[in-house]
């Protein structure tokens, strides 16, 4: 019988062999191991960006997209697109109830735009792929940060461009709190971190290559843009915010010593009730927050973060946890007896306060059906067998309305997965092939996993901004190639 993984490399090969030429798909089916063994360099925390300025309400950045150089292997600098010349992008540690607005400039030599992924903000302010900040000029972007605590992320979006840019290193993390964060015992400051998770291929010259749906030859895996760190931690509970900012790469989480990890919260912020899980899934755009317990692991012991999904073996090893010393903790740690044991407890009734992320149940206004697919005579990744046409409204929806979208991945025959992101809003994932979602994938969610074959349902409530917001495929190299439409929310009556 055939492994998931391997299920995956042939349904993979087999839409490969549609898209690619013969010499490119020979490199794409092979593996090309990293030299640089595992664990060899330590990981780095993007600095958190400081507010140029800040008034009563309100914080203030200025940010540059440019062109510039860095160490992703050792000794070697590597040309990347880079926010401040990070790679990945600084850390924004934004708070709700505060806006942020951002200055960008872009100081490439090709258009950018800017999208804050998951976040409800104005159509001005979202980064639509049309409306790009050309060479040498800024854009001011505003977020109201008038939401829930969530871990979102910023890339470009520009049409036919996002797939390479955001490969070439435009992302980055910003981490939206509420006061409900300073009620829960969760870890915070230094214990607090965001772990930004994506393949690539390297040359023999240290550069990035990029090729276009080329998912089977990216063979190096890399964490806040370094090559399968390893992370020296102390022996206390971590948060950790897990972010899949890959243009293609699925991962399947599991920790090489059998513990468990405590899911918190989702793409769009915590869960109805926390999960206790053995292995946590992330596909491109998909944020998962878990808390992972080193208090009784013994110094010096070594934990490997792993993908098991991995196409081939050397992408297998993610991260390495080096356990040391203790640490004094300002406040009690959350404590769930049996977490790590063989029959995980309700993990809600263990944490005081925890809040209650109930989904909006309204009254339906309208079900539509999408359906994904590739098109072997075109190369182009459709929707409802059509490409993008930015003058053309997919779905014109009346502010407040809730709608039931049904999802279809068309592609059983060559074995393509796919990704569906709305943008602006949080929405609740119904059912997939007729059977419920598990809570820890069902709400709150942007983006929503889509195996060969799949029909899923999803519920979202417009019911904040109006304007043009565009509904595509996250596995950014499809909607590159088209993989991508517009919903319009009109003012009602």
């Amino acid at each position: 019988m055939l492994s998931r993984r391997d299920a995956i490399k042939l349904g993979s090969a087999a839409g490969a062999a549609l898209i690619f030429p013969t010499k490119q798909l020979a490199s794409a089916l092979s593996d090309d191991p990293s030299e640089l063994p595992p664990f060899s360099v330590p990981l780095s925390l993007p600095p958190v960006l400081k507010p140029t300025r800040r008034t009563g309400d309100t914080d203030f950045y200025d940010m540059r997209i440019a062109e510039s150089e860095h160490e992703i292997l050792p000794g070697i600098r590597t040309r990347a697109l880079t926010f401040n010349g990070g790679f990945p992008g600084p850390t924004l540690r934004a708070h709700r109830g505060r806006a942020v607005v951002i200055r960008q400039v872009n100081d490439m030599a090709s258009p950018a735009t800017v999208h804050l992924h998951g976040a409800n903000v104005p159509a001005s302010s979202d980064g639509h792929p049309m409306d790009p900040i050309a060479p040498g000029q800024s854009r001011v972007y505003r977020y109201p940060n008038d939401q829930p605590a969530a871990t979102l992320w910023y890339h470009d979006h520009t049409h036919h461009l996002e797939g390479e840019q955001v490969y070439r290193g435009l992302s980055g993390a910003y981490l939206l709190s509420d006061p409900v964060d300073a009620l829960l015992p969760f870890p915070s400051g230094e214990f607090d971190v965001p772990l930004l998770l994506r393949d690539a291929k390297l040359n023999g010259d240290g550069q990035l290559v990029f090729v276009n749906d080329d998912f089977m030859n990216r063979p190096t895996i890399l964490v806040n843009g370094r090559p399968q760190p390893y992370f020296e931690v102390k022996r206390r509970l971590y948060r950790l915010r897990l972010i899949n900012v890959s243009n293609l790469e699925v991962f399947k989480f599991q920790l090489s010593n059998g513990a468990r990890f405590l899911q918190i919260a989702s793409d769009g912020g915590f869960l109805r009730v926390p999960a206790v899980r053995q292995e946590i899934d992330l596909w491109p755009a998909e944020r998962a927050e878990v808390l992972v317990d080193f208090r009784s692991v013994p110094a010096g012991t070594a934990i490997a973060l792993q993908n098991v999904v991995a196409l081939s073996e050397n992408k297998r090893d993610i991260l390495q946890f080096r356990i040391g010393g203790g640490a004094s903790s300002s406040k009690p740690e959350l404590a769930i007896p049996g977490w790590t044991g063989v029959r995980p407890p309700s993990a809600q009734a263990g944490i005081p306060g925890w809040p209650t992320r109930n989904p909006p149940r309204e009254r339906v206004a309208r079900r539509r059906r999408f359906v994904l697919r590739f098109d072997p005579a075109t190369g182009e990744f459709l929707i409802n067998d059509q490409g993008f046409d930015p003058n053309r409204v997919d779905a014109r929806i009346d502010h407040g309305a809730t709608e039931i979208w049904e999802i279809v991945n068309g592609d059983a025959a060559f074995g393509i997965t796919h990704t569906m992101h709305l943008h602006l809003v949080q929405f609740r994932v119904l059912d997939r092939n007729g059977k419920p979602e598990p809570g820890h994938d069902a709400y709150p969610k942007d983006t929503v996993r889509l195996n060969p074959g799949d029909v899923v349902r999803i519920e979202a409530t417009l019911d904040t901004h109006t304007g043009r917001y565009p509904f595509h495929c996250h596995f950014l190299d499809h909607a590159t190639h088209s993989m991508m439409g517009q919903f319009e929310v009109v003012p009602r009556g």
